[in-house]
Parts: structure tokens; C-alpha cells; sequence
């Protein structure tokens, strides 16, 4: 795959309170040209550090800042860590299905969720048009993938499908349940970008100072995009 950037227009917001590191101000780069908009567009773009929020694409444009770090897994190269393993084994009672719609009792899985992780967040409180309009993509297939215990629904990971990679998008799930499900998603994700060879997953943005993004860099092996180069 091609990973060369083209030129582009984008356009900046204006500065405003970041999201998760406190006392520090954040801006976005939009990219505006249609043709971006597609599963080969976007590919382009998700190699070189920028994500979606539903049709928007954007990456991190701040001034004094450079502490977000696109993520992404190498499907071919994946290792199962000894903690990954014990979660496996721990889960093997978990079903799991992609899905291309949500299950109907999707959205009190999700305001549990909210309401126990994200009570500080912009998705405060819990509405089904504002996930809808975070989450849904009118130009990029967007899947579901479901986890059960039994018949009961316990996780949500929203993933992005192009050709050659997939995207973790968002993932919500049981706050009070035993297993992490966060990390149990991932593998999961992997697991499908395996069989439908995949290169990379996507796994957004690595904030270092931000200790609840750490499980991203627990993926092995992993890189980075530092300084517009992908290391790791």
C-alpha cells in the first residue's frame, strides 16, 4: 500500500481545552478534499497520523504539543504476550461476531458504560444520535464486533474496514466485568485482521502521560508515527 501523502487542504480549528491532558490546549487539522472521503482515501490518511469522527477526518495540530502518537499493529509480526494469553484463557467461554448492525440492546451496554468510565467526557450523558453521529460513516464500512457471555451482550468494539488494514474505533463494555474486555477487543480485532489479511490495525492515538491509554503499546509489535515516521 501506498503511504504517500499527497497534498491536501485541510483546515484548523480553532484552540480549545484538550480532551485528556489537563492544562493544555488542543487543535485539529481537517482534511476537506472529497476524494479523501473513501476506505483507499482515508487508508492513505490513517497512515499518516489522522482519524475520523464520523465523516470528519482529522489528526492533532497543536502548537506546543506533540504528545499524541498515531498507534498501529502489525498483524503479521503480532505476539501474543504471557498477560494476553491468561486473558485468552480466561475468555474462551466469550463468543465473539462482526457484525455490519448494532444488536438491539446496544445502547444500555453503552450508557452503563458511559455513566461508570466517561462521566467526565464529552459523551456525557449517554445519547443514542450523538453515538450515531460519532460512530457511523457514510463513506467507509464501518463493523460491529459483538462479545457474548452466553447470550448476554458484554462488548462493543466499533471497527473500521479498508482494504488493506482495519481501525479500533471505539469500544464500550461491561464496567463490571471480571476480565478486561478492552484488551479482550483488541485481541479480537487482531484475530479478524488475521483472517481477512489485514496488515495493520489501527489502534488511534498513544498519550504517554495518559495512563488510560497504555494497554495500546502492550501490542506486540507495535509502531508509532514520530516525527512523521513510523518506528517501532
Amino acid at each position: 500500500m501506498n503511504s504517500d501523502l499527497y497534498h491536501i487542504r485541510i483546515g484548523l480549528t480553532a484552540p480549545h481545552e484538550c480532551a485528556y491532558l489537563p492544562n493544555h490546549q488542543e487543535r485539529m487539522a481537517v482534511a476537506l478534499d472529497e476524494p479523501n472521503h473513501s476506505p483507499e482515501g482515508y487508508e492513505i490518511l490513517l497512515a499518516n497520523g489522522f482519524r475520523r469522527s464520523g465523516d470528519v477526518i482529522y489528526k492533532p495540530h497543536c502548537t506546543l504539543c506533540q504528545a499524541c502518537e498515531a498507534i498501529r499493529v502489525s498483524i503479521g509480526d503480532f505476539k501474543v504476550s504471557p498477560s494476553q494469553k491468561r486473558i485468552v484463557s480466561k475468555s474462551r467461554h466469550i463468543r465473539a461476531e462482526m457484525k455490519e448492525e448494532l444488536d438491539e440492546e446496544w445502547f444500555e451496554l453503552y450508557a452503563r458504560y458511559i455513566e461508570a468510565r466517561h462521566r467526565n467526557g464529552t459523551m456525557y450523558p449517554p445519547k443514542k444520535d450523538d453515538f450515531f453521529k460519532f460512530a457511523h460513516c457514510s463513506w467507509l464500512p464501518t463493523r460491529f464486533l459483538h462479545l457474548y457471555d452466553e447470550e448476554r451482550l458484554i462488548a462493543v468494539a466499533v471497527t473500521d474496514v479498508m482494504p488493506h488494514c482495519a481501525s479500533a474505533f471505539y469500544t464500550f463494555f461491561d464496567p463490571d466485568y471480571p476480565i478486561s474486555l478492552g484488551t479482550l477487543a483488541v485481541l479480537k480485532q487482531i484475530e479478524y485482521s488475521q483472517e481477512t489479511q489485514k496488515q495493520w490495525l489501527y489502534l488511534g492515538y498513544q498519550i504517554d502521560e495518559c495512563p488510560a491509554m497504555n494497554y495500546k503499546v502492550r501490542f506486540h509489535r507495535h509502531q508509532r508515527l514520530v516525527n512523521h515516521r513510523w518506528q517501532g
